[in-house]
Order: structure tokens, then sequence, then C-alpha cells
């Protein structure tokens, strides 16, 4: 039997079948990621404003929740760098980046005071679920997941009352934006600092 004869005996080890099963089965995991992260960028629309707007802003708004969709699952991994490119970067951090990017989205869109708790309250729950330092596999031991998470709705709940102040347009307005600066860089710097320091 020759090597063509015996590759052509041989199976594929990856049919059409399997591939497409594999996409099935990546697109429907982790079903409470996946619909916390939709759910958050649907919010950050405005989707009170978006059933009476034009159909691409529709269509932009689909676009949205299926790439939230794909996006939402927690990258339970130790980091590993295997590429600078843009692509994989956002996809590497892509937990980080649908957050921030349903952030930008609600501030532009103005949604009303309801929507802006909902967007809160959404943005707490999926950065809690899809936390790799506190839930994830390769979280250190012993770690108190209750701080991480008092952090959090600490900070969410800082910057929902800083954005609701009523000082747009006065004196006090960029004092506050500074002191929001501010206590963001100090818990920045003190969250990387407990990352990269040792455990125990």
């Amino acid at each position: 039997m020759t090597t063509a004869d015996a590759r052509a005996a041989r199976p594929d080890p990856r049919p059409a079948d399997s591939r497409a099963a594999l996409l099935v089965a990546r697109l429907t995991s982790r079903v409470t990621d996946r619909l916390l992260g939709t759910a958050l960028a649907v919010a950050a629309c405005d989707p009170p404003a978006v059933l009476h707007a034009s159909w691409l802003v529709k269509v932009l708004v689909l676009g949205a929740a299926g790439a939230a969709w794909w996006a939402a699952p927690m990258v339970d991994a130790r980091p590993v760098l295997t590429s600078m490119r843009w692509r994989a970067v956002a996809a590497r951090r892509r937990t980080t980046v649908l957050p921030a990017a349903a952030i930008a989205v609600a501030a532009a869109t103005d949604p009303p005071l309801w929507l802006v708790v909902c967007v809160a309250a959404l943005l707490l729950a999926y950065l809690l679920v899809t936390d790799a330092w506190t839930v994830g596999v390769t979280a250190p031991p012993g770690r108190p997941q209750a701080t991480p998470a008092l952090a959090a709705a600490a900070a969410i709940a800082l910057v929902l009352l800083a954005a609701q102040a009523p000082v747009v347009g006065t004196s006090w307005a960029r004092l506050l934006a500074s002191l929001v600066i501010a206590a963001t860089t100090v818990c920045l710097v003190l969250a990387l600092r407990t990352r990269r320091g040792p455990s125990g």
C-alpha cells in the first residue's frame, strides 16, 4: 500500500459534521455568560428608542447582540502571549472589550435613568460571573470572593452617582470629573498590585 492509498483509507480526523458540532457547542456553551453579556449590550443600546429608529439602527443593534453573544464567555486560561495583533488581543480580552464598549454606547445614547440602573446591574452581574481571577480555575486558592464583588459594586455605584450628579455646566463639573478619574486610577493601581503580588 502506498502512502497515497494509506492517506485515502485514513478517515478525516475532523469531518465537516464534527466541525459544525464544535462550532455549535462553542456558541452554546456558558449560557449564563452569554445571556448577561448580550443583555448588557442590548440594554446599552436603549431598546425603547431602537423600536422607533430606522431599520439600519435595528440591524446594527442585532449585530451588536450577535457580537456580544460570541464575546461574552469568560476566558478561563492562563495568560499566554500568542500575538500582538489587535484581533488576537481583542479576542483574548473580549470580556473586557464587551463591557467597555457597552458603557461607551450607553453614554452615547443617553438612556433614561431606569435603563441606566439596569445597565449598571447587568454590568455588575456580568463582571462577577466572567472574572477568571475570582471564579475561574486559575484563581488563587483561599482568596475571598466577596471582596471583588463588593469592590465592583462600590465602583459601579460611585460611577453611577457621579454620572447622575446635577453638575453639568457648573463650576463643579471639572472637579467632580477629576475626583472620579483619580479614584478610578487608584482602584486600577491597587487591583494590578494585588494581582501581581505573590499569593499567600
